[in-house]
């Protein structure tokens, strides 16, 4: 009997379940996973590019003019109160000290002063990178550039026309103060003595909590008194440096503590001319030999974390301390040190600076 031919074959329908939870598992798995290596990869460019900066603590960033001149004309800031020379402003500093491409600097003080030790190391280090490379300084002042954020604008080498304030610009206030508070009173209202064993009576010098007899306290106040004359000496000495053209008369005309506006410094000598950042700009590139063609304005930055740049928060503060082994609180336990620490101030504030500098 003959075979008849098979009809076409019924077609074939192929169900794919999902697999239950472990589906949803593990379709949360592979989107994990996605999101970790998205974040390996923004960590690995981040850390890319700090290794291609000659220091890791600094990011060089185009301001202005040239993009491609090889000239460079560096914006070094000076932000608020200035607590010791090794922060971020000495990084600025030791970057353009290995950079040999920069020609001058501009250095930008927005600072109400800070430490006497602070503030003469910044001038100190400034000066000194000024003259071995013989680079022009060119001062531009903020808000306020006053005390020790003057002090550290007369590390301009002494010449002339090279330090710009703003018309909204506070300054001058040149002197030294070491602020002193007597609690002693108040605390025998708690029934509260201040007990301290000293090796002698000047050792507590300063104490806000030791109750001292009138004779002590003119003796304390006699060599508190001479630590600020000597350091106020100094102070009027690095005026003249980079006032030159002031006299002795003069400069002590204006160094009683007092806080000029922009147009009172200009006419007391303490100030060229006022104008903006552009302004000072202008005048460093002319004074480093260069053009708006052959000179690159650049400025500094401090290097942002993944997490910063991915949340935009700062998460440095609850850290501080801890690579060494510390406590999560050490940071603020060494900033509290370190404001009741007593020390001389070149300080436009009748209080002691509680922000470091930025």
């Amino acid at each position: 009997m003959p075979i008849e031919p098979m009809s076409s074959p019924l077609p074939t329908r192929v169900i794919l379940e999902q697999g239950g939870l472990w589906g949803r598992w593990g379709t949360w798995i592979a989107w994990s996973i996605a999101g970790i290596s998205l974040l390996t990869a923004l960590a690995s460019a981040g850390a890319a590019a700090q290794y291609c900066q000659r220091d890791a603590r600094v990011v060089e960033k185009y301001h202005s003019l040239s993009r491609m001149a090889a000239g460079k004309v560096a914006i070094v800031d000076i932000a608020g109160a200035i607590m010791g020379g090794s922060g971020f402003a000495r990084a600025q500093l030791d970057h353009i000290d290995e950079d040999k491409s920069v020609k001058a600097i501009v250095l930008r003080v927005d600072s109400p002063g800070g430490t006497v030790s602070g503030s003469d190391e910044l001038h100190y280090r400034l000066a000194e990178l000024a003259k071995e490379r013989d680079l022009p300084v060119v001062v531009s002042m903020g808000g306020i550039a006053a005390s020790g954020g003057y002090y550290v604008a007369m590390a301009n080498g002494g010449r002339d026309d090279v330090i710009f304030a703003e018309p909204a610009t506070l300054t001058g206030s040149i002197g030294v103060i070491i602020p002193h508070f007597d609690v002693s009173k108040l605390l025998k209202k708690f029934d509260i003595e201040d007990d301290s064993i000293a090796s002698g009576p000047l050792k507590e010098m300063l104490s806000p909590t030791k109750e001292r007899t009138p004779e002590l306290a003119e003796r304390e106040r006699k060599v508190l008194q001479s630590l600020v004359d000597e350091m106020f000496a100094r102070f009027k000495q690095i005026v003249k440096q980079g006032r030159p053209k002031l006299d002795d008369e003069q400069v002590t005309s204006v160094a009683t503590g007092q806080i000029f506006t922009a147009q009172q410094a200009v006419d007391a000598g303490l100030v060229d001319r006022i104008g903006f950042l552009e302004d000072a700009v202008t005048r460093a590139v002319e004074l480093a030999g260069l053009t708006k063609e052959t000179a690159r304005v650049v400025r500094y930055s401090k290097p942002r974390g993944l997490l910063q740049d991915v949340f935009d928060g700062d998460f440095s503060a609850g850290t501080q301390g801890m690579g060494g082994g510390g406590t999560m609180g050490r940071g603020a336990l060494e900033a509290f040190a370190e404001w009741t620490t007593p020390r001389a101030w070149y300080l436009c504030s009748w209080w002691p600076a509680l922000v470091t500098s930025r």
